[in-house]
């Protein structure tokens, strides 16, 4: 990597959202990026853009500016139709060479962490990935972007000064969704894929989803979830009969799943999802910071344990002290009067 110049640098501007989608539709953690990247574009005096790659994708601009974005960088076409890593990276580090944003954001999802690298490198740009936090450091206008560090046991917060673009990876659901405004437009700018682009090494025979083993963490609005207080997996029983009563998921702690009580699946925390429900309620759970890390941005938190100097029963909006074999069953008799 070679450093640039101030005036190398100052030829860079706007912040890039890379939409992830699937079937014509965007996914949540785009929304969030829009609503993450519309500060920074304005603080920097820049715009938003939303740049989408695939195959019939002409509705979805629309979806974009409603969500915040200024502007649509948008390359339809058939070799799109499924992502392969070398074909969208070598087209999104084209286009960035060719536009220059200032900060490129993706979703540290599945997809965009083994993207996103790739993009990194063809830019000769430095790639935090993991981010919980981004902002603009007031003095300089550079990206500060934080994410957990040392295992989750710190909070580091990392600025690219020398590089452009600044280009950073943020956790699914840690960042709101913007309210929708259906009456703002923007731009819409249309590029081509190229010729040489198009002849990957890779291609996608078939592609499914496995619905029987999705847990819907993600969409659930109600989260109980276990830790290493449940004792066992007799414990996941109880919280299954309290999840269904409430409609909602079951959740668990790294220490719940390495112990065998229940799948990975489940998991909640730095290692596992990051989930954002209306009440998440922990039971057993003492609260690290691996684990507060994957369910902070919850609306309510309800902890149950029998410590009241557990971590998580200082973070809860209630904190029930007791023991939860006798509580959650004595809800669970008020929720079936009901």
């Amino acid at each position: 990597m070679h450093t640039l110049t101030d005036t190398q640098r100052s030829e860079y501007a706007d912040v890039w959202v890379v939409a992830e989608q699937r079937g014509g539709r965007l996914k949540s953690v785009t929304h969030e990026l829009l609503g993450a990247g519309r500060p920074l574009a304005d603080e920097r005096g820049g715009r938003l853009w939303c740049v989408i790659l695939g195959e019939g994708l002409s509705a979805l601009p629309a979806e974009c500016f409603a969500r915040g974005a200024d502007a649509v960088l948008l390359v339809d076409d058939p070799a799109l139709a499924h992502v392969t890593d070398e074909t969208h990276a070598a087209a999104l580090a084209r286009l960035i060479e060719k536009h220059k944003p200032e900060i490129v954001l993706c979703g540290a999802t599945a997809q965009g962490r083994a993207l996103i690298p790739r993009v990194a490198v063809k830019a000769n740009a430095g790639l935090t990935a993991d981010c919980t936090g981004l902002s603009i450091e007031p003095e300089t206008g550079h990206l500060l972007q934080t994410r957990p560090a040392f295992g989750g046991n710190i909070f580091a917060t990392i600025r690219c000064g020398e590089y452009r673009p600044q280009m950073a990876t943020v956790r699914p659901r840690v960042m709101a969704e913007p309210p929708v405004n259906g009456l703002r437009t923007g731009q819409v700018v249309r590029e081509e894929l190229l010729p040489a682009e198009k002849h990957a090494r890779m291609r996608v025979l078939e592609e499914f989803i496995d619905e029987s083993e999705a847990v819907k963490l993600a969409d659930a609005s109600f989260i109980v979830t276990g830790g290493r207080g449940l004792g066992g997996k007799r414990g996941f029983d109880l919280l299954r009969q309290f999840a269904h009563a409430v409609g909602g998921a079951v959740g668990a702690t790294r220490a719940a799943v390495d112990a065998g009580w229940i799948d990975y699946a489940h998991q909640v925390g730095q290692t596992g999802q990051t989930v954002q429900p209306k009440v998440y309620m922990a039971c057993g759970v003492s609260g690290q910071i691996q684990h507060l890390v994957g369910m902070q941005s919850s609306d309510i938190i309800i902890a149950v344990n029998p410590d009241p100097d557990a971590p998580l029963m200082r973070y809860a909006d209630y904190a029930i002290v007791g023991d939860l074999y006798e509580i959650l069953p004595a809800m669970l008799r008020q929720l079936r009067e009901v």
